[in-house]
């Protein structure tokens, strides 16, 4: 079977996605609330219990608030980093089914090989992952995908693990024109967005996949836009100009009021 991927939540006000392989349903972040995620679910006919895990890259809310809801099932694994465990179990009134990972050292899970990598961001120890899955075999074959948001730069371990997905999420995050002109966030804020450990700008993701001479790529989904410093009219025409040099990948940019994919 082919992978079955959505995404559920795209913005700052929440992300999350579902990845269903042969062997395995899997949430990747769960910033929506529990009711909204058994929503979104239902529409897949998907319950929580038959969730296989949850997979957090950090503990910011946008990433991590539906756990406080899904921590009720008490089957349901929940992978982090030690300190990403902490800054959400602080918060949280019981104890989800944590399983702890370390960044940097890959692991197993259900079908999957995982290979969660640092990222530079503003958390504890925010990371992104790398999934695997299948084996080179006509009625299994190889996948893999890439889960890649908030971070302020691409270092290069990053850049290789973009270049060896097939499936590629990653984030661009704001305008520096329309964040520049935005009076509803403080100068403070908006040179946190802008640092090296903030977000990623249109112009920097674009650039970024515009670098490459190859890449595994099949689908890219350009995701986590800002509702108020970005538009999707206007990622989707910048982001034409990478399907207009021959490449085979389809992209894919998610409206942050609807999680809708606009294809490019």
């Amino acid at each position: 079977m082919d992978a079955k991927f959505r995404i559920l939540g795209s913005s700052s006000a929440g992300n999350s996605s579902l990845l269903v392989v042969e062997g395995a349903k899997i949430l990747i972040d769960a910033g929506l609330s529990a009711r909204k995620l058994q929503t979104l679910l239902a529409e897949e006919k998907i319950c929580p219990e038959e969730l296989d895990a949850v997979f957090l890259t950090h503990e910011h809310h946008d990433h991590s608030a539906g756990i406080r809801g899904l921590s009720k099932f008490q089957k349901l694994p929940v992978f982090a980093n030690r300190d990403t465990v902490h800054a959400v179990q602080s918060k949280l009134p019981r104890k989800p089914n944590w399983k702890i990972f370390e960044t940097g050292k890959t692991f197993e899970f259900k079908v999957f090989k995982i290979h969660p990598f640092s990222v530079p961001h503003d958390a504890y120890d925010p990371v992104g992952f790398f999934f695997q899955w299948g084996e080179d075999d006509l009625f299994n074959p190889p996948g893999s995908l890439a889960w890649v948001t908030d971070l302020g730069f691409v270092p290069n371990l990053v850049r290789e693990r973009i270049r060896k997905a097939q499936i590629l999420v990653l984030e661009s995050n704001y305008c520096p024109h329309m964040l520049e002109a935005d009076n509803k966030r403080p100068w403070s804020l908006k040179q946190r967005i802008r640092s090296r450990h903030g977000h990623l700008s249109n112009h920097s993701t674009f650039e970024l996949l515009n670098s490459y001479n190859s890449s595994c790529w099949q689908k890219i989904f350009i995701m986590h836009l800002s509702k108020d410093c970005n538009d999707v009219n206007l990622v989707c025409q910048q982001f034409k100009e990478l399907n207009g040099q021959g490449n085979r990948f389809k992209t894919f940019v998610i409206d942050p009021l609807t999680a809708e994919p606009h294809l490019v």
